[in-house]
Order: C-alpha cells, then sequence, then structure tokens
C-alpha cells in the first residue's frame, strides 16, 4: 500500500539524521551543554497522595487531615500553596523552553468545593478568571494547552521558543489533539501540540500520562494509550511529526515490567530499553535507573525518533527536591536536548536555531519581573513556615 507523504517525509527526515550522525560520530545521547542551541524540556507529576507518612516526625507542616482532604475535594492534584509556591520558585529558575503536567489541580474547580476545604489550598483566594495553578506556576511568558477532558494534564511552551498552532489564546482548554479511549476513563491521557517555532518550522510534543493501576483492565488500557502514541491518535500517530518528544508519567516502569505486563511488552517494541527502536529514551532507563515514583519504581520518562538529551532528576541522590515537605509522589524528569548533529539546513526547520541562540543571547536581561516574584514567593513561603499548620476544624 503506498505510503503518504507525511510518512515519508518523516522517513527522509530519520535517515538524514541518522546518516548526519554517523558521518559526525555522535554517540547516542549528548552530554549535558550550558547554553547549548537546543532546549530544555520538563515532565513532571505534580500530584500527591494520602498514602504518605504526612504526620511522621518531623512536623513538616502538611498533615494527614490536609492529604485526605486533598484526596477527597482537590483530586490529589498540585492545589496546596507550600507546594505551588516550591514548583514556581523551581519552574522561575530553570525556565525550561518545554513543561509537560500531569495532576495539576485545575482552579476553576474551586467553585464546586465547600468553602470549609479551602484554606491553605488554591481555593483560599481564587475568584472567577484568576490564573490556573498551570498558570501560577509557570508565569505569564509561557502558553499552556490541556488534553482534551483532562485539564489536570497540560503543555507548555516558552513564548521565546514557539506558540501551539491549535491554540489563540495563552491558556487553552482542550488544546492538544486527543482522544477517549472507550471503558478506559473520561477525556484524554494522550496528548498532542505541535509547536510552531520562533524561527520557523515545527516540533511535536506528547503529553502521556498511563493509566495507573496492575489490573488486566489497566493493562488494556496503557496498550491502547501507548497505540495512540505510536499507530493512531485521530488517524494519525500522536508522534507524527518531523521531530517528535514523548514526555509524561508511563505508570509503567518499562525495564522491570517487561515480561508480564503487555503494556510494557508493548513499549519494549517501539523504545527498546537497550535501543535500536524507532524512539529512544532520554531519560535513564533500566535496571540501575533513578526511581521518580516514591522512592521505587521510574515511570516518568522522555524519548524521541530523532532528538537527544540528557536528563537530570531532581529530589533523587544529591539532586535536591523541589519540596522537601512530603507532599509530592514523583520527581520531576529535566531534560536538555542539544542541538542535533545533522544538515543546519533541515533543523532550521525543525528547531529555529536562530531563533534559540537569539533567545540564549539575551536570556540573562529578559523577564525581571519573574525574578521579583520569585522572592516574593520565597517571602510568602518562610511566613507559611513559621505560622502553625492549617487543620481543618
Amino acid at each position: 500500500m503506498p505510503q503518504s507523504k507525511s510518512t515519508v517525509a518523516r522517513a527522509m527526515a530519520r535517515n538524514l539524521l541518522l546518516f548526519a550522525s554517523l558521518m559526525a560520530g555522535v554517540a547516542a545521547t549528548a552530554p549535558r551543554e550550558a547554553g547549548a542551541l537546543g532546549f530544555n524540556a520538563v515532565t513532571y507529576n505534580v500530584g500527591t497522595n494520602p498514602g504518605l507518612p504526612h504526620d511522621a516526625d518531623p512536623n513538616d507542616g502538611y498533615t494527614q487531615a490536609q492529604a485526605d482532604v486533598s484526596d477527597d475535594w482537590y483530586g490529589n492534584g498540585l492545589a496546596w500553596l507550600p507546594a505551588i509556591d516550591a514548583a514556581t520558585l523551581f519552574f522561575a529558575a530553570l525556565e525550561p523552553e518545554v513543561v509537560a503536567f500531569q495532576e495539576v489541580f485545575f482552579s476553576e474547580e474551586c467553585a464546586q468545593i465547600p468553602a470549609a476545604f479551602h484554606p491553605g489550598f488554591v481555593c483560599e483566594t481564587w475568584q472567577p478568571g484568576d490564573p490556573t495553578v498551570a498558570q501560577l506556576v509557570l508565569g505569564p511568558s509561557y502558553q499552556i494547552a490541556c488534553n482534551p477532558g483532562k485539564p489536570d494534564k497540560c503543555l507548555a511552551v516558552h513564548e521565546d521558543f514557539g506558540r501551539f498552532a491549535n491554540c489563540e489564546d495563552d491558556f487553552c482548554l482542550d488544546g492538544l489533539e486527543g482522544a477517549i479511549i472507550p471503558g478506559c476513563g473520561s477525556g484524554s491521557r494522550v496528548g498532542r501540540g505541535r509547536i510552531d517555532l520562533v524561527a520557523g518550522g515545527t516540533v511535536t510534543i506528547v503529553n502521556v500520562h498511563g493509566t495507573s493501576g496492575i489490573a488486566d483492565a489497566d493493562q488494556d488500557c496503557r496498550v491502547d494509550q501507548f497505540e495512540q502514541i505510536f499507530e493512531s491518535l485521530d488517524g494519525e500517530p500522536a508522534a507524527n511529526g518531523l521531530a517528535n518528544l514523548v514526555l509524561g508519567d508511563l505508570n509503567i516502569d518499562p525495564a522491570r515490567w517487561i515480561g508480564f505486563d503487555p503494556s510494557a511488552n508493548y513499549l519494549e517494541l517501539q523504545a527498546p530499553v537497550a535501543g535500536g527502536g524507532a524512539f529512544a529514551y532520554l531519560s535513564e532507563v533500566g535496571f540501575e535507573a533513578p526511581p521518580t515514583y516514591l522512592g521505587y519504581f521510574n515511570l516518568d520518562h522522555m524519548m524521541s525518533d530523532v532528538l537527544v538529551g540528557s536528563c537530570d532528576t531532581p529530589g533523587v541522590g544529591a539532586e535536591p527536591p523541589v519540596l522537601e515537605t512530603t507532599y509530592f509522589d514523583h520527581v520531576p524528569i529535566v531534560c536538555n536536548v542539544p542541538e542535533p548533529a545533522t544538515s543546519p539546513l533541515l533543523m532550521a526547520g525543525i528547531l529555529g536555531l536562530d531563533a534559540l541562540a537569539r533567545r540564549r543571547s539575551r536570556r540573562s536581561t529578559r523577564n525581571p519581573r519573574r525574578h521579583r516574584d520569585a522572592t516574593a514567593i520565597s517571602s510568602r513561603a518562610q511566613k507559611r513556615q513559621s505560622s502553625p499548620p492549617w487543620k481543618p476544624a
């Protein structure tokens, strides 16, 4: 059967990239380089978990009572004010070009939460028309678009890097492309965002949050979700661009679950842990990879068909955590994607390197308001730490 023009174009691009890499003798992964002509990407499941030891000594300010409120009313999404402050400081310091969130609370749901459960959480001060939690955390320099029917799963792009092709506003609810899988819950757990880059060209970003659980039905849903990424989301794979970055919380440990989880087996066909497939991991994967969930499992990842990079896991090993308090149950994945070793003409269309070079040259002087905001946030956080933790009546 004849291949579509888009399929042929993607194959040609990958062949060019492979040829150029071989000619340049480039390794499969590139070292982190400050100021490289590339971009930084972060995936972060910012949710929490009522099953963590919230009341264990020492008292860190977040109690089991608050965790129960979060579970009952906030869907365990990022909503506790000190955690929002900590995430804001984290992203203000890093200013990545691309961000993927999972389990970020959607502030408009405050209207359905009784006032008794507002203190200590974002709903305490929320008013209709206020920024969402994702907007509070990232600030005004980002455009944000969310998975259809899943306002807790969103992608964001920095204004200096590009804008989403199908999103005209700064915040687009349901702004990503997705599809519901019958029997696997509401909304789309896979979202495609095509970024039109500042200097021309595009890069396709896929936000994924696999169904959690080990029941057969959970595993089947993950197989269907992973098929959306690599086979068909809407007649095309979610990863259907010339350059694709897939990132998020897979809810499987790719190496450790092969053999007994069909979704891990399927993913191994598309992105083998040992490499050599159509897609390869940028994040660490394997039996020695750092755990990203509860200190045990390696669930959060980035992978690509043509891009390479190196990643850090703040909160694991010597890397300081986003928040010392027992709140987040995942750690972020922070990846540096350097300039690919390939044809400058090809990559000018895919990544807009000229624009990125201009961005790096002016980065140190732009957006001073963000830094003043970060100081204010730090002051608020210190004030909260000196006050007694809130407890429901």
